[in-house]
């Protein structure tokens, strides 16, 4: 017998008072008194047999948030993300980035769909990983199954880029009549085999019956970096990430792959002005968790992501960007992601594209 019910004991078997004829009894207020004292024993008693889970939970977050950014540091994925998690983070609370570049995008989605569910580890993705599937044979990750769709970031065309110091041509026509009386002289550079760099590269060549020499990099800030160097001469990146360098002049923008203008750059042209009117590719980028983070957790994420990006500043940094604030959320987002792994198997089977 513990301690406890040997305390207990007196009070549990203590026997009832037998009344007299015209006796009062005990008094109620010490009835109640020992009523009280013992329902407070036994609840203490009680919660100290409650299990870890039945015990109040800390509020989500109560402690850092990292977000894996399957690229290195200075391509599109990253230039959306470091703006959007600091925006977050000024509420007090951390939303930090963790950069796991490498197989275009799919190591670094690999170990997020692995991460433990607690909301602590989410993962920030792009186009890229719906043009996977059909790239890559043996992901040990399914971008449709193994995460929950939490929101979508942006969406911003893609824009044929050029060095200034190598490629003359200005303008679309003049690229075009380039790549046609050279053909294979240019090389454009990529994020990676399967990316929407590489991809957007393969459709673009097709609809114009070109040729052009691939060059694979380890994500879009190194192949950006060589472009600006002039060891490749053009990339169909994202506009956000080649956005400053344009501004700069270190790259000349030869036309968006999109059916209107981009918000902030109303110089460049779209493709179909340029005579390329088939030619339409954005890149998108969006937020997931780990399968099994709790509905709660991942809902608080969203309204975290909404405040900030609905915030004046965001929605001025996204505009110089490229691309305006979307509204795609959960499910929808889900369905949004389950479309373009379609659109995009059709295009890479068209195009015969394979990882070298």
């Amino acid at each position: 017998m513990t301690e406890s019910r040997r305390a207990l004991r007196p009070l549990i078997s203590e026997p009832a008072t037998r009344l007299q004829p015209g006796s009062q009894g005990p008094d109620r207020r010490e009835c109640l008194t020992r009523g009280l004292g013992l329902a407070g024993m036994l609840a203490l008693g009680g919660l100290s047999a409650l299990p870890g889970a039945a015990r109040a939970q800390p509020a989500w977050p109560s402690r850092s948030v990292s977000t894996i950014v399957p690229f290195p540091p200075g391509g599109g994925t990253d230039t959306f993300a470091r703006p959007l998690f600091a925006a977050m983070s000024r509420s007090g609370r951390q939303f930090l980035i963790d950069n796991k570049g490498g197989a275009g995008g799919t190591l670094g989605a690999g170990l997020a769909a692995k991460a433990a569910p607690d909301g602590y580890t989410w993962f920030m993705g792009a186009v890229h990983h719906s043009i996977a599937p059909s790239m890559y044979p043996r992901l040990d990750y399914n971008i449709e199954t193994d995460f929950i769709p939490v929101g979508l970031i942006s969406s911003v065309p893609q824009v044929i880029v050029v060095n200034p110091q190598k490629v003359s041509a200005r303008t679309l026509p003049e690229l075009l009549a380039f790549l046609r009386a050279n053909p294979g002289k240019l090389n454009y550079g990529s994020a990676g085999n399967g990316t929407s760099h590489h991809l957007a590269g393969e459709l673009f060549k097709q609809q114009t019956r070109t040729f052009i020499t691939h060059i694979p990099y380890r994500g879009a800030g190194p192949a950006l970096q060589d472009l600006i160097a002039g060891q490749v001469d053009l990339m169909f990146d994202g506009l956000a990430s080649s956005a400053t360098h344009i501004r700069s002049g270190r790259l000349r923008a030869i036309a968006v792959a999109a059916g209107r203008r981009a918000p902030g750059f109303p110089d460049i042209p779209t493709a179909a002005e340029g005579g390329v009117p088939t030619y339409d590719v954005a890149t998108w980028y969006g937020l997931w968790a780990p399968k099994g983070t709790p509905a709660a957790i991942v809902a608080a994420m969203q309204a975290e992501l909404k405040r900030a990006m609905q915030s004046d500043e965001l929605r001025a940094t996204w505009t110089s960007l490229g691309t305006e604030t979307p509204d795609l959320w959960g499910d929808a987002f889900g369905r949004f992601v389950g479309q373009e792994v379609q659109r995009w198997s059709v295009v890479v089977k068209a195009s015969g594209a394979k990882l070298d």
